[in-house]
């Protein structure tokens, strides 16, 4: 896909963060939207700003996590759009907490979103994209699908899965000879509201020190990731790194191996220490 110009885009998460820059950024470059989140409200303002730049965006509330919902939701697209060139599957949520105490339910909240949302999002569209002829699949991973993180084993869980189920879709699409571009997203801190609307931050917690703490480490701003994952899609990347910190992150295993993880447990200690002296949470 060399270009975006009345190209169908169906973007989810579009309500904030990484789903709005993308959806305005390919409304400035001609796109035709489908616009998701669960966030009824967040989402039409979305495409609001997207129709106001001249494109045509239709706002959808969808729950990514149902897969019923996410299927039903292709079959709306398709009837008003007539097919699709173009998935971002980027929902997505966090949360904190250590496996030993990690709650059943906020674990399964998670990965029927970051992971299950991804693979509803490629299945249900996957026939179409295909069938456009010019057509892209890009699922958002993170950093955290590189390396696991002391406290983020279920997003580190649904990333790595997320990063498996791509790399593997991508070679399935090149075996076949389908003209389907496949990428797989590693943003590094990117200023969104994740980190503050996580579940596990433990009662008490301020979480405007929780945000504090987020922006510290947040390098790349959702407009700036937005140019580099359209970029990456022009390029058809296999994968595509966002931020400075992200190419610390796979640099990082590759140099060390396994042994990364030996490395890990003191810059985490060092990391809470400073955040603390800083007044931020982390």
């Amino acid at each position: 896909m060399r270009h975006f110009d009345n190209k169908v885009a169906v973007v989810t998460g579009a309500g904030s963060g990484i789903g709005r820059a993308l959806a305005l950024e390919l409304a400035r470059h001609g796109s035709r939207l489908a616009l998701s989140d669960i966030d009824a409200g967040a989402v039409a303002d979305t495409a609001g700003r997207c129709e106001k730049l001249g494109a045509t965006a239709v706002p959808y509330q969808l729950d990514v996590a149902q897969r019923a919902a996410v299927y039903a939701h292709a079959e709306d697209v398709r009837a008003e759009f007539g097919g699709v060139n173009l998935v971002v599957n980027n929902a997505g949520v966090a949360l904190s907490a250590d496996v030993i105490d990690m709650d059943w339910d906020d674990f399964d909240w998670l990965m029927n979103i970051d992971f299950w949302g991804v693979a509803h999002g490629t299945k249900a569209f996957l026939p179409d994209v295909i069938a456009s002829g010019d057509g892209h699949i890009v699922n958002i991973s993170s950093v955290f699908g590189l390396m696991g993180i002391p406290s983020q084993s279920a997003y580190n869980a649904a990333k790595f899965a997320v990063r498996g189920f791509t790399e593997a879709l991508r070679q399935e699409m090149r075996i076949a000879g389908y003209p389907v571009g496949v990428t797989c997203v590693h943003p590094g801190g990117v200023s969104t509201a994740i980190a503050v609307n996580a579940r596990g931050i433990p009662e008490g917690v301020d979480r405007e020190k929780v945000r504090r703490g987020f922006e510290l480490i947040a390098m790349t701003s959702p407009e700036s990731a937005a140019e580099i994952i359209l970029r990456g899609v022009r390029k058809n990347k296999a994968r595509v790194l966002i931020g400075p910190d992200a190419r610390g992150f796979d640099l990082i295993p590759r140099l060390l191996g396994p042994h990364y993880e030996d490395l890990g447990v003191p810059l985490y200690r060092l990391g809470k220490r400073v955040a603390g002296r800083l007044g931020v949470e982390l």
